[in-house]
């Protein structure tokens, strides 16, 4: 085997798949040994609370003692929580987690020692240790052992409120709807509300591998109760996260939903000034530019994928990024998405203001986009060749699939690194225009 013909195994977000079909305890196992042969050193690892949670971590965690390397079992978090602790630590961390897939889904996240997601030629090394079986195994004396840190909850929740004015929003005692939706952010995102001090309600603050009450993806026919709770007029602001709460959406006060594209373009109005920079990928919004341009700020549009993102901060010296699917970066506490993070910021900006969250919305320029995707097996390069054909008047970029462009409207087309899928992004100042674009590129598509 060629390093050319190793298979890829990490996605954009880690390696997800069904545990014991993709999943298996011998599969998540190896990898650990090449997660150790790879490291070699102490790994920390942690996991959400889906039910599959302590096989594969138990498995992912043998693999990497039987290298001779030692695990510290942070426990169950969120997951922009074990990147912190590892950032705070310097050490190299696994996640077992499927973010906001259905529960059948797990998946196995590498953390970099600074929090950031595994730059893709680290999970190449570790992909040709796995396929190779080019593994260190240690002799049984030299066996690396296993301990316990349970610091991590703390450490995340103290650096979150640390980052915000804590007194501004305490004083306003703001009156807090939160659905957990059974996720790992059960414990954490609740001490963040109530250590500031709002009202809280909580909705689904168990942990449940299920995800019994609702799917885990906070999408608005997923959050039904929440926003009827919004309906009743009795609250400032309603939170959701997905499962691991690297993500998060509001509800305003009179029930409308509030998506991660809008949130993102009104923290980048809020905080970007002359000079800066934010990073976002091209999948997000115009919205984004309008506001930076007024801002005298520069927009750095990359491919989609969170790791992408937060490495483009990095380089260039950008505190403001994130995915128009809610996910936002706060460079100043760490380079991941991290939703507790976008909450205190939220927060912060409506005591600030002194207004309702649909007054402070109001004051961002709005774009729709529509989100679909097609089963599809064939030739990608003939798919590129119909869109061009079909919109030959149109403008191309060719950062990630292929977008095409005419005035405030565009399409983006791009394979799924993950499924045999093809995803398919509709922009346009109107919803009923951007449905349109999206389901004429659908159709053709289903059609070839």
């Amino acid at each position: 085997m060629t390093e050319e013909t190793i298979p890829r195994l990490f996605g954009t977000n880690g390696i997800r798949g069904v545990p014991n079909e993709d999943l298996t305890p011998e599969f998540a196992m190896e990898i650990g040994m090449a997660i150790g042969t790879f490291v070699k050193d102490k790994v920390a690892i942690s996991m959400d609370n889906r039910l599959s949670g302590p096989m594969l971590l138990n498995a992912v965690k043998s693999g990497i003692l039987a290298t001779g390397c030692d695990v510290i079992n942070i426990g169950i978090l969120p997951t922009p929580g074990a990147q912190y602790y590892c950032k705070s630590r310097n050490i190299f961390g696994v996640m077992i987690t499927a973010s906001h897939n259905p529960p059948r889904f797990n998946g196995i996240k590498c953390i970099d020692p600074d929090g950031t997601e595994l730059a893709r030629r680290k999970e190449v090394e570790i992909e040709k240790i796995h396929f190779k079986r080019d593994f260190h195994i240690a002799s049984w004396e030299f066996i690396g052992r296993e301990t316990s840190d349970n610091s991590a909850f703390d450490l995340y929740t103290n650096a979150i409120i640390s980052r915000v004015d804590r007194k501004k929003i305490q004083d306003k005692k703001f009156r807090v709807a939160f659905d957990a939706g059974n996720g790992a952010a059960y414990l954490t995102t609740p001490e963040i509300l109530t250590r500031l001090k709002c009202n809280l309600t909580t909705l689904n603050a168990n942990p449940d591998g299920l995800f019994t009450s609702r799917p885990s993806e906070p999408k608005p026919e997923n959050l039904k109760k929440l926003v009827a709770l919004m309906k009743t007029g009795d609250f400032d602001i309603g939170i959701a996260h997905d499962g691991d709460a690297d993500r998060v959406v509001f509800i305003d006060e009179t029930g409308n939903f509030i998506d991660g594209d809008t949130t993102l373009t009104l923290f980048s109005k809020v905080f970007l000034k002359r000079g800066d920079v934010v990073v976002t990928p091209v999948s997000s919004s115009n919205a984004i530019d309008i506001v930076a341009k007024a801002n005298g700020a520069k927009v750095v549009r990359t491919k989609v994928g969170a790791p992408i993102v937060s490495r483009a901060m990095i380089e260039n010296n950008a505190f403001i990024g994130g995915e128009e699917n809610g996910g936002f970066i706060y460079g100043k506490h760490q380079y991941c998405r991290d939703g507790a993070m976008a909450v205190a910021l939220m927060l912060e900006l409506m005591a600030r203001e002194e207004k309702p969250v649909s007054e402070i919305i109001a004051s961002v320029p709005r774009f729709y986009i529509i989100r679909e995707s097609v089963k599809y097996n064939g030739n990608w390069n003939a798919v590129m060749d119909q869109i061009r054909n079909k919109l030959k008047n149109w403008t191309f970029d060719l950062t990630d699939g292929i977008k095409a462009i005419r005035d405030d409207d565009w399409v983006l087309v791009r394979p799924s690194g993950t499924e045999p899928i093809i995803r398919i992004f509709g922009q346009s100042e109107s919803m009923e225009r951007a449905f349109d674009l999206a389901d004429d590129i659908k159709s053709m598509i289903q059609s070839e």
